[in-house]
This record gives C-alpha cells, sequence and structure tokens, in this order.
C-alpha cells in the first residue's frame, strides 16, 4: 500500500505527474514539426531531383501534370506525409521494431508509401494513358524514392538528437521523469 495515497503529499505527486505528461507531449509536437520539417524539405529536393529527369518529363505530359503546381504539392504533401510518419515515430517510438531510429523512421515511411500507392496512386488513377501499368510503375517508383527520402531524413535527425525515445510517451522519458515507477 502507498501510505501517501489519499494524502495531500499523494495529491502532489499525482499533479506533478500529469504536468509532466502535458509537458511530454508538447515535447512531441515540437519535435515533431522540426521533423516534419526536414522530412518535407528531403520529399521536396527528391521530387525537384526526379522533375529534372526525361522520365518524369514523360510521366508528367501523359498525365497532364503542370510543372510548378506539382512542385507545391509535394512541397505540402511532403509536409504532411512528414508530420505523420514523425509523429507516429516520436508517439510510437517503443513499439517500432527494430533499434535504430533511421530504421524505424524508414519501416514508417515505407507504411505510409503504401497507404499512398493504395489512396492516391493506384492503378485507375491512369486511366487516361494508354499504358496504366507502365505508369502506375513510374509513380510508384517515384513514390518510393521520395518517400524514402523522407524517411531516412527524419531518422537521421533523430539519431542526431541522441534518439527519439526520450520524448515517447511510452518510453524512456516517462519512466525518467516518474523516478523509475510507471
Amino acid at each position: 500500500m502507498n501510505p501517501t495515497k489519499g494524502s495531500p503529499l499523494g495529491a502532489i505527486e499525482k499533479t506533478a505527474r500529469e504536468d509532466k505528461k502535458m509537458v511530454q507531449k508538447e515535447g512531441i509536437l515540437g519535435r515533431a514539426l522540426v521533423l516534419a520539417a526536414v522530412g518535407g524539405v528531403a520529399f521536396w529536393l527528391a521530387n525537384f531531383a526526379i522533375s529534372r529527369t526525361a522520365i518524369a518529363a514523360e510521366y508528367r505530359a501523359a498525365l497532364s501534370i503542370s510543372y510548378n503546381p506539382m512542385l507545391f504539392a509535394a512541397l505540402v504533401g511532403g509536409l504532411i506525409i512528414g508530420l505523420l510518419v514523425s509523429y507516429c515515430l516520436l508517439r510510437f517510438f517503443d513499439r517500432i521494431p527494430g533499434k535504430d531510429p533511421m530504421l524505424k523512421s524508414v519501416i514508417l515511411s515505407m507504411m505510409a508509401m503504401v497507404i499512398v500507392t493504395l489512396l492516391i496512386g493506384r492503378p485507375s488513377s491512369f486511366q487516361e494513358t494508354n499504358d496504366v501499368w507502365r505508369y502506375f510503375i513510374i509513380g510508384t517508383s517515384f513514390n518510393f524514392i521520395r518517400i524514402l527520402a523522407l524517411g531516412v531524413a527524419i531518422g537521421y535527425v533523430c539519431k542526431r538528437w541522441g534518439g527519439c525515445a526520450e520524448v515517447s510517451l511510452h518510453g524512456h522519458l516517462s519512466e525518467k521523469l516518474s523516478g523509475g515507477e510507471r
């Protein structure tokens, strides 16, 4: 039994734990925004590099995609995917398989890749072209490169920070804050 349970000291300890959890959640959002920005820039840079190739020009022509709006859409899409990957990485760090933050980030990014492919890049979206499967494979390859770059960038920054487990709600910070007890 806990002798401080029901006493003023127990109430103070409970309030302190709740305050630490709130600070911890704010820490996750702040770090997720930074990681999302890094991932979004990596996504956009990969997109820009891809867009300079002849096959990308053919792909844009076949699907009637304008160049400048495509660059803007890539930036916005990279930031959205980056925010989702970053938040999940920080929030569920200990639940993602592997020990390396970069590996964990790439795993989450590849999960995002599957979702993007199912929602946006499915073969039926290329019906206006003569060669549906060719453009589906090209688009999926472009997405793979862009999303992989996003995951590697997020994982690299997370690793440079000394890992992301410190802000994970289920990770080491909660143990450190509560003195080893949960």
